[in-house]
């Protein structure tokens, strides 16, 4: 049975869900099990450390940006209709959302996707986070906090097209950007060696690079074969979460689609992953001043996500595998502001430990 025959059968919509669900699956499965983490990564290049969680994080990266830009290279792909290069974008709230987004991540202790990731581990702590951001992120897509978003959008901007795209900007083509990847993947390689990270944590960590391909690839496929519009897209938590709650809440049944397909396939991949590795586990908050931290940094991920047009995912590597400049300056903002909060937070916390540790001063 050809795709034709598919979407003729169960519907575009169905299919188009079914596609999410596969690219959820896959994410979920790989991120649980190689511990794919942005803010480790950050935490670990502020202490000087090229280690095993900075390889993770660029071994996803540099496989999400190769697989693309291959696909488009060999004219199987085009994502010139995508949104983070079609529509106009905001510099400005890359750069401020960004920021916001990078502080939260390191106070929530993950970003939304590994939220939505440790969820599905048992983790209650994430699961209710991850509710208060999504609840943010709708509120400032459509509720109380989007005049503040619009505002801060409108500060800064980019034409959608050309401008909007980093390779053409640079007078390069998809094959330069396949080659970064390439490139990427090599160095990610030599760090995970010396690392010493297991074979099957690495290729996990490059399957989350590949189902972020995988799913412009869907979008894409599916879109020259059906006869409705279909948006050309890739993985992304903030907005599909929200999307995806209200659905639940506001509609008797759940609106199909790529996000609702993509967020539920996440948490059930890492769930099965979770269960067959043995580390399904419950756990919560430890005390109210840690619940109050975690709640602050979902809000600041909430806001900065739909500020920056992603979260570390959406826009940092599904963005950044399309060479979206908004996406590449969006991510570049949330390093910087996960490793001013991190340095921040790290002061503060040795400022209260180091004196229990300065002995006591007697006289001779």
């Amino acid at each position: 049975m050809n795709l034709d025959q598919i979407i003729e059968r169960f519907g575009e919509t169905a299919a188009l869900t079914a596609c999410g669900l596969l690219v959820g699956l896959v994410f979920g499965v790989c991120a649980q099990r190689s511990k794919f983490c942005l803010r480790s990564a950050v935490i670990e290049f502020s202490q000087g450390v090229f280690g095993a969680k900075l390889a993770i994080w660029l071994l996803t990266f540099s496989a999400a940006v190769a697989a693309t830009q291959l696909a488009i290279a060999a004219g199987l792909l085009d994502v010139g209709e995508a949104r983070q290069l079609a529509a106009r974008g905001s510099l400005s709230g890359s750069i401020i959302g960004g920021l916001m987004f990078g502080a939260g991540m390191i106070m929530a202790r993950g970003c939304a996707s590994r939220l939505l990731v440790l969820s599905g581990t048992g983790n209650l702590r994430a699961l209710v986070t991850g509710l208060i951001l999504t609840i943010v992120a709708q509120a400032s897509l459509r509720g109380v906090l989007s005049p503040a978003r619009e505002a801060l959008s409108e500060l800064w901007t980019v034409q959608g097209g050309a401008s909007r795209n980093l390779l053409t900007v640079l007078h390069a083509g998809p094959w330069f950007g396949a080659s970064l990847g390439l490139v990427g993947i090599g160095w990610a390689i030599w760090l995970a060696r010396r690392a010493r990270i297991g074979l099957l944590n690495g290729l996990s960590a490059v399957g989350v690079g590949l189902a972020v391909a995988l799913g412009w690839q869907l979008t894409y496929t599916l879109s020259q074969h059906s006869f409705t519009p279909i948006t050309i897209k890739s993985v992304s938590f903030t907005g599909p979460s929200a999307d995806t709650l209200m659905g639940l809440i506001n509609s008797p049944s759940v609106p199909l689609g790529f996000d609702t397909g993509l967020v539920p396939g996440v948490f059930v991949g890492a769930l099965l992953a979770a269960l067959l590795a043995g580390e399904w586990e419950l756990q919560g908050f430890h005390d109210g001043p840690s619940m109050g931290r975690y709640a602050a940094g979902a809000f600041l991920m909430g806001a900065g996500g739909m500020l920056a047009g992603g979260c570390a995912v959406g826009a940092g590597v599904t963005g950044g595998a399309i060479f979206a400049v908004t996406a590449w300056l969006a991510l570049a903002s949330m390093w910087v502001g996960a490793l001013v909060t991190h340095l921040m937070m790290d002061s503060k916390i040795a400022r209260v430990i180091e004196p229990a540790f300065v002995p006591k001063q007697t006289g001779n």
